[in-house]
């Protein structure tokens, strides 16, 4: 009964966690100058409201709050700003609060001009364990038309909050800062098949750690990345789930490490992540869109990381997979007509994928467009020949379905890519 209980539960989340109509995908991806942009530092400390006794804080790792308002003893505005412009839509803010008296009060999210409110609060009593506002406690004013993408944003968003003498922490996405991938990192690295090592550092001098599972003498090779944009948090629990399980005891995770060797770098962009930047990194860049010129440390790092893996093995990268966030889940692959190292494996592995999954109808978007190779996609398969895909997770699917599907999505994978040996 439990397990029948398990499979309803499953079926429920998939039928919930789409949005409807399905998402056409992003426009095609312009070419942009990535040598260094200046970008604003926001200043960080606390914001104190004495006579109603409440205080705010964004000096914490992941932090952003800009500027706030007092509109009256129970009701604040919240002024969210990104780290320079032009921007994409994705404005990220986390910020803690608390007072010395219990009480209610009104927070609003408000942003710059031409910016608009993205993603839906998550809230936390110690920065670990998060869970959604309740709607109940959450309002959001002057939406769009649309189902979802730009045109479905509101302008501005209230909240709820329940405040004490106890922090609560209230946050776009759940903190998944430099320190909490570290965390991961080492936990992961204490298995015997597992290493980590510094591969470079980011502009502000953060570490940027690639780690290692399976036989490191092998020539057949994997590349997995993530958090290239902040607040891309979703796609990075993806990675982790899909990543846990090539490194799990399974008779086929010994039996795949036995013969791949799969590379990861689970923080492409830790600078932009502690700053708790929008989407750029500390060199005001979208890294996504520098896989060509290399002007910024953390993907000339990776790159040159690929490089030498190669050139120590003489051997090869079979498949790259890039974890991002965007709207609603999808796949951006590269057409059939591309043929990599390992043909035919990417679309053979969703269609797998589809049929492990109950009632998941994968969104595929293929790209004919390889040149130039400015995103990690095209870098991976026109550089090196991989067969490569950004493996894109929406902003609210459910979490229990994100490390589903990154399980399910490894176990495929390491099937399909085994047989093909």
């Amino acid at each position: 009964m439990k397990k029948i209980a398990l499979i309803f539960s499953f079926v429920f989340l998939l039928n919930t966690y789409a949005q409807k109509p399905v998402f056409k995908g992003q426009e095609p991806i312009k070419q942009i100058v990535t040598t260094v942009k200046p970008v604003q530092k926001q200043w960080k400390g606390i914001f104190p409201f004495e006579t109603d006794a409440v205080y705010f804080s964004n000096n914490f790792e992941g932090g952003r709050l800009n500027g706030i308002a007092r509109e009256n003893d129970s009701t604040y505005t919240v002024l969210i700003t990104p780290e320079n412009t032009p921007i994409n839509i994705s404005p990220w803010y986390a910020f803690k609060v608390w007072s010395k008296q219990k009480k209610q009060i009104y927070v609003t999210l408000t942003y710059s001009e031409g910016y608009k409110h993205r993603y839906n609060p998550k809230l936390s009593n110690d920065g670990l364990n998060w869970t959604s506002i309740d709607s109940t406690n959450y309002v959001e004013y002057e939406k769009g038309d649309k189902n979802f993408g730009p045109g479905s944003l509101a302008l501005k968003a209230q909240m709820t909050l329940g405040v004490s003498s106890d922090t609560l922490w209230a946050s776009a996405q759940e903190l998944q800062t430099s320190k909490h991938v570290k965390k991961w990192v080492e936990g992961l690295s204490k298995k015997t098949f597992i290493s980590n090592q510094q591969i470079g550092k980011s502009k502000e001098g953060r570490p940027l750690t690639a780690l290692s599972i399976g036989n490191k003498r092998s020539k057949r090779m994997l590349m997995v990345i993530s958090r290239q944009h902040p607040p891309e948090v979703t796609g990075y629990l993806a990675m982790k789930a899909f990543v846990e399980t090539i490194s799990s005891n399974s008779r086929l995770a010994k039996k795949f490490r036995k013969k791949f060797t799969t590379y990861i770098v689970p923080l492409m962009n830790p600078d932009g992540v502690d700053n708790g930047n929008w989407r750029h990194s500390s060199g005001g860049i979208d890294l996504n869109r520098d896989w060509t010129h290399f002007n910024q440390p953390e993907t000339l790092a990776v790159s040159k990381f690929i490089e030498e893996k190669e050139n120590e093995t003489n051997g090869k990268f079979y498949f790259g997979i890039d974890f991002h966030s965007t709207w609603d889940d999808i796949y951006y692959t590269i057409a059939d007509s591309f043929k990599g190292n390992m043909p035919g494996l990417v679309p053979e592995w969703l269609d797998n994928v589809k049929k492990a999954i109950p009632d998941y109808n994968p969104n595929i978007r293929p790209s004919d467009t390889m040149e130039p190779a400015i995103i990690s996609r095209n870098y991976f398969y026109v550089a090196h020949g991989m067969e490569a895909l950004v493996f894109e997770i929406g902003d609210n699917t459910p979490r229990g379905f994100i490390k589903e599907k990154g399980r399910l999505s490894a176990i495929e994978l390491m099937k399909l890519m085994l047989s093909k040996l």
